[in-house]
């Protein structure tokens, strides 16, 4: 079967592109030395997460291993006297963090095998080199006429993909370059569809293509063989670098700053696309774009390396495009990589940042525009042009191409469909990889925006309006049920409901149980009843939600024939005894 469910052996599930972030959670102190307990994660995860324990001098080795780069890294220095003292500590802990940083955000940096192996050594400790020598050693068994020149050392990027200088017996003065490479995390085809197309690479016939002259698979790795080219790539004629050195030293620090002419972007621009629209009309996919994998061939660009895709190793952009969820289509990862590369062959460097908010002046506003539909805010959000479309924009349309090879690459069937459902598989898992990132991304903006100066600021407000208003709603709800008691007590069940202007009458219930008040002086007014309630001086509160006006309403309408007659006896006269 054409897709493998469950990983097949060998294949190595870790992809080393996820970016390594660390910090420092804490730090001890054990007799004449300070350890630095490390907390690092992969990717977004905080599940995928470790503690390492580290000492200045593991950081200072480190450094210096990291020298060949050319870079200025901000190492804290050495410090032989008072170095166990706390102030000292804190202050180095800091600054060995700031140093985390740098290596860890540096895109070449943190895919070397240096920064790797000191960070996560639990996945990083093995000898790659020496494992690819017994893969090759092994396939020299059954091939003796090829053999080994030299190893060429950290020539490349990836951890485990190793080169070597190799020549045959027939031809010693030819040089050929030898690459190996493990599986990765992306390879879907089965042994026998894998072991198939590896062997069919030799057939694939492209003016634009790096010729391949050998290749072969196990199922744990494959081997491939082309021509050593004393040119080198792209990517060395871009930095003026030399093919055999290590990639750190090549490309992290170049000294000279400089893109290529117009004509130059223009040409070598056309001719990547026309390879790229090749392969994407024959189903093949590649996704591995960039200028160390285009080999410079005369004036002629040819791109290389089209087995990473069917071994599944990760690209090298991809902490770059897994940010935008329109870009997750091998397709439209091959447009977004020819941006990165566009960019490079431009201003002579990448860019610092992806989405690029403004471009420097470039040779001409055709480039501008091109790389504006690619690397953009607008463009990342929105999605990428087909290389169709490109190859119709003012930059690449006026290209004529001279080369008269006609292109082959002959695919059986069974094959092709069994390279669409490998593609479709990592296709998804690149789109599950981008709606993770993006629910971390929206989880983050709200915790950065609720945890804001401003957000505080707005949150105590609120709530001491909320206290206010609950304080008032508590005085009104007091004010009802005092005035309901008042109004209980003083009228009894009875008692009509009265104005503030309008004192109430004096009860008729119970009179005769009373004594009688002594009888005023004649013309003296009559003192007023003893149970009548004092008019208040302020309008009373709204009651059980019954309003002011609809109680000075009932009083206007109420009408005195509608009383019963009260019969009294009138006991006030003087008796005489």
């Amino acid at each position: 079967m054409a897709f493998m469910e469950k990983p097949p052996a060998g294949k190595v599930l870790l992809d080393d592109t996820a970016p390594l972030s660390a910090g420092i959670e804490a730090s001890q102190s054990l007799h004449s030395h300070t350890e630095y307990i490390i907390r690092v994660q992969r990717g977004i995860s905080i599940e995928n997460s470790w503690q390492i324990v580290r000492r200045y001098s593991d950081f200072d080795l480190l450094n210096s291993s990291l020298q060949i780069s050319g870079l200025s890294l901000p190492l804290p220095p050495k410090k032989l006297i008072g170095n166990m003292d706390r102030e000292f500590i804190a202050e180095r802990q800091k600054g060995l963090q700031n140093y985390l940083n740098v290596i860890t955000t540096n895109h070449i940096l943190s895919n070397c095998e240096l920064v790797k192996k000191f960070l996560d050594p639990s996945n990083y400790s093995a000898n790659y080199t020496e494992i690819a020598l017994q893969q090759v050693s092994m396939f020299f068994r059954s091939e003796p006429k090829w053999e080994v020149v030299e190893p060429l050392r950290d020539i490349g990027w990836r951890i485990r993909k190793r080169y070597f200088l190799m020549k045959t017996k027939n031809q010693p003065k030819e040089r050929l370059v030898l690459s190996w490479a493990d599986l990765g995390p992306d390879k879907y085809l089965s042994d026998k569809d894998f072991q198939w197309i590896i062997r069919l690479l030799p057939s694939c016939l492209h003016p634009y293509i790096y010729r391949v002259t050998f290749a072969t698979a196990s199922e744990s790795s494959a081997l491939v063989i082309r021509t050593f080219n004393e040119k080198g790539t792209l990517k060395d004629l871009i930095y003026k670098a030399k093919p055999k050195d290590p990639f750190l030293k090549k490309y992290c620090n170049p000294k000279k700053i400089q893109g290529l002419e117009l004509q130059q972007i223009k040409t070598f621009g056309r001719q990547i696309l026309e390879a790229l629209k090749f392969l994407h009309e024959k189903g093949f996919p590649y996704g591995h774009l960039h200028s160390s994998n285009v080999m410079l061939e005369g004036e002629m660009c040819q791109l290389l390396d089209l087995e990473n895709s069917l071994l599944g190793l990760p690209s090298f952009y991809r902490s770059y495009f897994s940010q935008f969820r329109k870009i997750n289509t091998l397709e439209s990862v091959d447009v977004h990589c020819f941006g990165h590369l566009l960019y490079e062959m431009t201003y002579g460097r990448p860019p610092d940042s992806v989405p690029v908010d403004a471009f420097p002046p470039a040779p001409s506003e055709a480039v501008v525009a091109v790389l504006e539909a690619l690397l953009s805010q607008e463009a990342c959000k929105n999605g990428m042009p087909t290389v169709s479309r490109l190859l119709q924009m003012p930059l690449f349309s006026d290209v004529f191409l001279t080369s008269s090879e006609k292109p082959q690459f002959k695919i059986p069937t069974k094959l092709k469909e069994a390279l669409k459902i490998a593609k479709e598989s990592t296709e998804k898992r690149l789109i599950e990889e981008q709606k993770l990132i993006h629910q971390h991304r929206r989880l983050t903006r709200a915790k950065s925006h609720h945890g804001s100066e401003e957000e505080r600021r707005k949150r105590k407000i609120l709530a001491r309006k909320k206290s206010k208003h609950s304080a008032f709603e508590s005085s009104e709800d007091q004010t009802a049920k005092s005035s309901n008691s008042n109004n209980s007590a003083g009228s009894g069940a009875s008692s009509p409901l009265t104005s503030p202007s309008s004192p109430t009458p004096p009860s008729t219930a119970g009179v005769s149980a009373l004594l009688p008040p002594p009888a005023p002086p004649p013309g003296a007014p009559a003192p007023p009843p003893m149970n009548a309630p004092t008019p208040s001086l302020f309008p009373p509160p709204s009651v059980n939600g019954t309003s002011r006006g609809a109680l000075l309403s009932s009083i206007q309408n109420f009408q005195k024939g509608t009383l019963k007659k009260a019969e009294t006896c009138d006991h006030s006269a003087p008796r005489i005894y």
